[in-house]
């Protein structure tokens, strides 16, 4: 028995050396069909830092979108698609090398990232831009990007804060705080959005006390709280990310008695607010981000987001990174491509009108519409993402306070009307 065991192994063997052999032949065989590579698409997220209370969330947004790229046949004839991750560590050079290592090591043939404005920018001007890489940032706001000479390979699928400062100013005047004292990181983002907040607000009627910025990670803003609470204002406007300075501002803000009203921007808008400082700390605290409308595309894709991921948390840009990702990847089909100048110029040929509307999951359908020459509109679930000349979009707003511990929204509206 052990013989005739013995002799089936050994036939085994040989039958899969031979369907081995006959393999690499036919591999070799000219003409024979070879596995087709990945297509890869480099994700700059925080993982780390101020902002990697985003950063985990805007990945999972990516990933969704890949998922259903990969689910529906892949790209370009059936190559499926491959999330390649950078951590920015929420710091200009960390995501520089990152970003560097995702274009010069890991080949990747887009960009989505990065969330900080201070980020983004130095990847931009020194990575993707000069490597012809195509780049859409899911979250950053500064006005300067708008003017950025990147040779139009940075776009951005959520308005800058030329909008939101305008918003912010709208709402703070509604909720009658008249006499405000603003405090803002010390990079792009925050030094754009106080700017253009102050200049909003002076139009709505407002004061502003004084604007100081802050440098991140220190151990103590008692003195730079203390200035701002002599000038008299009867609030705080806050500008700042949760994890680099931001919870520990309010803190110390609570314990030394400088403020005990609280206005906050979207860097702000984290879970963290309410479970590290206490929800009855900062009841009635309130601020301001950008959200898409309620449509039929957020609606859509907030279902399959819940049935693949749980309840949605009450973070910002999960949206509009899953937006970033499928933009990218249904302007690679387009361009028929994986050449960054060719995504690069199909960006707008998916994302714009006119063409047949193409909602979020959609990806079979927007093939098809592709391949018979057909004219697409992909309507994101973050909003339109109709780019313009600048890789701009623009957008509305949340008006959103924290009531009984949680983020309720007020109102969502065009800063514009």
């Amino acid at each position: 028995m052990s013989r005739k065991f013995g002799l089936q192994v050994t036939r085994r063997a040989a039958l899969g050396l031979g369907l081995a052999t006959a393999a690499a032949v036919a591999l070799l065989q000219p003409g024979a069909p070879a596995a087709q590579e990945s297509i890869k698409l480099g994700a700059l997220v925080p993982l780390t830092g101020g902002l990697q209370s985003y950063g985990e969330a805007s990945l999972r947004g990516v990933r969704m979108a890949v998922q259903q790229v990969n689910e529906a046949g892949g790209l370009l004839g059936g190559r499926q698609v491959e999330v390649v991750v950078g951590d920015t560590q929420t710091s200009p050079q960390p995501a520089v090398d990152a970003a560097q290592r995702l274009v010069s090591v890991e080949g990747v043939a887009a960009v989505v990232g990065a969330l900080a404005s201070g980020n983004t920018i130095p990847v931009a001007t020194t990575v993707t831009a000069p490597g012809r890489i195509p780049q859409i940032s899911n979250a950053s706001t500064a006005p300067v990007i708008s003017t950025l000479a990147d040779d139009d390979f940075l776009f951005r699928t959520v308005p800058s804060d030329a909008y939101q400062g305008v918003a912010l100013a709208k709402i703070v005047a509604g909720e009658g705080d008249m006499n405000v004292a603003v405090l803002y990181v010390n990079n792009d983002y925050g030094e754009g959005l106080a700017r253009s907040f102050e200049e909003a607000f002076a139009v709505e009627g407002g004061s502003v006390t004084r604007s100081d910025a802050f440098e991140p990670n220190q151990a103590s803003y008692r003195g730079e709280l203390s200035a701002l609470a002599g000038t008299g204002a009867d609030a705080l406007v806050l500008i700042a990310y949760p994890d680099d300075g931001g919870l520990t501002i309010v803190r110390q803000s609570l314990e030394e008695g400088f403020f005990d009203r609280f206005i906050f921007t979207d860097g702000m808008k984290a879970e963290g607010l309410v479970t590290q400082i206490g929800a009855e700390f900062v009841e009635g605290a309130y601020g301001s981000t950008a959200q898409s409308v309620e449509t039929q595309a957020s609606a859509v894709w907030r279902e399959a987001y819940e049935s693949e991921y749980g309840e949605l948390p009450p973070l910002p840009y999960i949206d509009t990174a899953y937006d970033a990702a499928m933009i990218l990847m249904l302007a690679m089909e387009k361009a028929g491509s994986t050449d960054g100048t060719a995504i690069r110029d199909a960006i707008r040929e998916v994302a714009n009108a006119p063409g047949e509307v193409v909602l979020p999951g959609e990806v079979a359908k927007a093939r098809d519409l592709i391949a018979a020459g057909t004219a697409i509109n992909y309507t994101g679930a973050g909003g339109d993402q109709e780019f313009d000349e600048n890789g701009d979009v623009s957008g509305t707003f949340e008006h959103w306070v924290i009531q009984g511990g949680r983020f309720e929204t007020v109102r969502i509206f065009d800063p514009s009307e």
